[in-house]
């Protein structure tokens, strides 16, 4: 069977897994639209049309003067100020008055006069995941008609923060799992493959590795150098990658002496085509057994240290940081339920989803 002809069966084996397929097609879209997130959660406009202009505030930098102010700084959109502004084509009196001429600039007539009526379009849901907004009551504050999901305890919209929250904790778990996936899978077929003294070797080496505090690395760490996204995939990366090779390496111990593979070293094949062309495919099912653990690991690791405070900076949109605060303020009880049933859905897809993968590659397994 050829390489197209064995993804398409592949392919169709995963279809045919109805929890796998529906879990994709859901993840996929929370995902993608996670992907737009600064188009549907923003505090600054999508686009503005002022006097003959247009402008689009979420891409770029526009500063108050822009609109007829006065400041240098950006503009603040939400002001009722700037909203005047833009309605009204920069009229002076919009710091006097700001509420009535707003109302007058609908009709594009103001004191007789004819103006260039301005405009805004706005995100779905109108603030940033930084975003303070101004509340009536203290926060926390409950879902109400403007904050569909309530806000925290620093008065920020507890559903935009999920929504970058999210985005954020599957590229970073995307990130980990790539790069640890690539240096397990390397290490074990080279331990598997060669056998002997690089076997024996490499295996005491892992094993020291493998019983290093990674916890208390990452807080000698954070407590050195301020931590970021980068700095975090890579502490997680040096750590995560011993999860892959144990399987790896039993299968190329197991395959390396099948007759195939002395057939190829016969023929003089490269050791390196040997490894990844003709043996690896045959372990991707081992592999891809453990696959869900790094990728749902890593998600829950970023999670436990935001909550412990050694993760990102609170500023960041974090599911832990919102873990916390429902720990913090227990009379809010919207804080824990929505991070909870974040949480377990995030998980619960993945797990689905690597499940149907898992069985994809196996052909000894089929659907109805």
């Amino acid at each position: 069977m050829t390489d197209l002809g064995l993804n398409h069966r592949r392919w169709q084996n995963f279809r045919r897994n109805r929890r796998a397929f529906i879990s994709l097609i859901i993840f996929a879209i929370c995902f993608g639209l996670s992907l737009f997130a600064e188009l549907i959660a923003n505090d600054r406009p999508i686009l503005v049309k002022y006097r003959d202009g247009y402008y689009a505030p979420i891409f770029q930098f526009y500063s108050e003067q822009t609109f007829g102010g006065d400041l240098r700084t950006e503009a603040i959109y939400g002001d009722v100020e700037v909203q005047c502004l833009i309605a009204t084509g920069g009229m002076e009196a919009c710091w006097d008055t700001p509420e009535t001429l707003i109302e007058d600039a609908a009709d594009g007539v103001i004191g007789g006069d004819q103006i260039s009526r301005g405009w805004m379009v706005w995100p779905l849901i109108p603030y940033h995941h930084s975003t303070i907004a101004t509340l009536d009551v203290p926060a926390p504050s409950p879902p109400d008609a403007d904050h569909w999901l309530g806000t925290d305890d620093t008065a920020r919209d507890v559903l935009a923060r999920i929504i970058y929250g999210f985005r954020l904790s599957v590229l970073f778990a995307i990130i980990v799992s790539v790069m640890a996936s690539a240096i397990g899978i390397f290490v074990g077929a080279v331990q598997g493959y060669l056998g002997g003294r690089t076997d024996l070797l490499a295996q005491r080496l892992i094993e020291v590795w493998g019983a290093t505090p990674s916890l208390y690395i990452i807080i000698i760490v954070s407590a050195i150098w301020r931590m970021d996204f980068w700095l975090l995939v890579f502490l997680m990366t040096l750590f995560s990658w011993t999860a892959l090779v144990g399987v790896v390496r039993a299968e190329f111990l197991r395959a390396r002496n099948f007759e195939y593979v002395q057939a190829a070293k016969a023929l003089g094949v490269r050791p390196l085509v040997i490894m990844f062309r003709h043996v690896l495919p045959n372990a991707m099912v081992a592999t891809l057994t453990m696959l869900p653990f790094i990728v749902t690991g890593a998600i829950g690791s970023l999670a436990a240290l935001d909550f412990l405070g050694f993760g990102l900076p609170s500023s960041a949109p974090s599911l832990g940081e919102l873990t916390l605060q429902a720990k913090q303020n227990l009379q809010a009880p919207w804080l824990g339920l929505t991070a909870f049933t974040v949480f377990a859905m995030l998980l619960a897809l993945l797990v689905f989803i690597f499940e149907g993968v898992r069985d994809a590659f196996d052909p000894r397994k089929t659907f109805a």
